[in-house]
């Protein structure tokens, strides 16, 4: 029997392979099916199973292509109503894969529709349990992404009070030994305060994890509700995406094209400038949004823009178009995207920060702090700043007063890249990033 991690480290999210006398079963794939195909291949095993363990809202998955390349059973919770071809795996369900078996748990909690997947040998051992986002390595599932998604509506408390009996009376009742194998890592807008770790036990849990530490319903329903993160734009739409099954990745990306410039003259389409921050302040389209490539792009991109929102992308180099596409299709927004185009030398230029007189004169500016509420919490960095996190700032223009020029700052400078673009966009005053500068402030 073997287990492989495929792991995306941009959304922080772990899917499985579990073979066995050369039958596999996925649980969880991301929305690329080719490395678990790749995988099969290499292993001369034959997919016979796709587990969602719930509709995921922070990635698009690859469950429906991967049964139409496949014939192999997509199995999920019948509370989903899933409008895929599906085989209902709920509780004491049971999928035979090689001399193994894979049995459905119900743990509503993290979702109202979500299932654990336990594996055990001939024998009747467990040996794991695949958690989807119920536990994670040191922390739990949040309880407050689908208070109003999908086809079962359940509020936050409530989800919250579920995820108790369910870690109380199924999942902390298992065997120490047993495996456990999360859906995500630290990074995850899925949970709160994961573990570097991408893999425990449930015995390690229940010495390490302190939300499983003893307590009564009331105080984890607090703790549970306490500090989450913020709930990025496009959680709903992969929510319903997944419910549904969504396109196939490759003629789904098909429709995106290179462009010329003309093509956007007259667009009243969203630009999106993925060039460094440097870059972008040295000539740059008017009104475009920087939002910089690396690690975490899509998460910022379906945080800042809508779904069903148009855009553009440009890109620094043909080569970096593919890249950038197949992270927004991840997310389930490359439908939105409307072409791409490289960069051309622009007249539209960022003024230069002169950090010396900002220090001595912070008075004669407008301060504003992008980073998240639970960041604020730990003080701020500019008395008179005024705090709009970088996820509300485009529908919070109007809160920034124009008297004076803006500076913008975040905790490490991404963001504050992204934030000075979407304000200087928007106001007739000069827009300052105060970009890795921020460091020179911190008490």
């Amino acid at each position: 029997m073997q287990i492989e991690q495929f792991y995306d480290t941009g959304l922080s999210h772990a899917s499985y392979a579990i073979v066995s006398n050369n039958e596999m079963v996925l649980v969880d794939p991301a929305r690329d099916p080719e490395p678990y195909l790749a995988f099969a291949r290499e292993n001369h095993a034959k997919i016979i199973g796709i587990i969602e363990t719930h509709p995921h809202a922070d990635f698009v998955s690859s469950h429906l292509e991967l049964h139409k390349r496949t014939g192999a059973a997509i199995y999920t919770s019948k509370l989903v109503e899933a409008d895929y071809p599906h085989q209902s795996f709920d509780e004491n369900d049971v999928i035979e894969i090689g001399s193994h078996t894979l049995k459905a748990l119900n743990t509503p909690g993290h979702s109202p529709d979500s299932i654990c997947v336990l594996l055990s040998d001939q024998t009747g051992k467990e040996l794991a349990l695949f958690t989807g986002d119920t536990l994670f390595v040191g922390d739990v599932g949040r309880p407050d992404l689908r208070e109003n998604v999908g086809n079962v509506k359940a509020k936050a408390t409530e989800l919250a009070k579920a995820m108790y009996h369910t870690l109380h009376s199924k999942i902390m009742k298992l065997p120490a030994d047993v495996v456990v194998y999360p859906a995500h890592g630290p990074g995850s807008l899925c949970g709160r305060s994961m573990s570097k770790e991408l893999q425990s036990t449930i015995g390690k849990e229940l010495k390490e994890n302190p939300v499983l530490r003893p307590m009564e319903e009331s105080e984890f329903v607090e703790l549970l509700m306490d500090d989450q993160p913020f709930i990025p734009k496009y959680f709903v739409h992969d929510v319903a995406i997944n419910r549904s099954g969504a396109d196939d990745l490759e003629a789904s990306l098909a429709h995106i094209i290179r462009i010329v410039e003309s093509e956007i003259e007259n667009t009243t389409a969203l630009l999106i400038d993925t060039r460094p921050a440097h870059v972008f302040r040295a000539g740059h389209y008017p009104h475009a949004i920087n939002i910089p490539d690396g690690n975490k792009f899509e998460t910022w991109v379906g945080s800042i823009v809508g779904p069903g929102e148009s855009f553009y992308l440009i890109v620094a180099e043909e080569r970096n178009a593919d890249g950038l596409l197949r992270k927004l299709a991840k997310i389930g927004y490359e439908s939105q995207c409307k072409g791409y185009l490289t960069s051309t030398e622009s007249s539209n230029v960022s003024p230069a920060f002169d950090l010396s007189f900002f220090k001595e004169n912070e008075t004669d500016f407008t301060i504003i702090d992008i980073r998240n509420d639970s960041e604020l919490k730990k003080g701020k960095l500019f008395k008179e700043a005024i705090h709009i996190p970088l996820p509300r700032l485009r529908e919070s223009l109007q809160a920034i007063p124009e008297e004076k020029p803006i500076v913008v700052h975040c905790a490490g400078g991404y963001r504050s890249a992204i934030g000075s673009s979407i304000i200087a966009a928007r106001v007739a005053v000069p827009v300052y990033d105060l970009s890795t500068a921020v460091h020179e402030f911190e008490k």
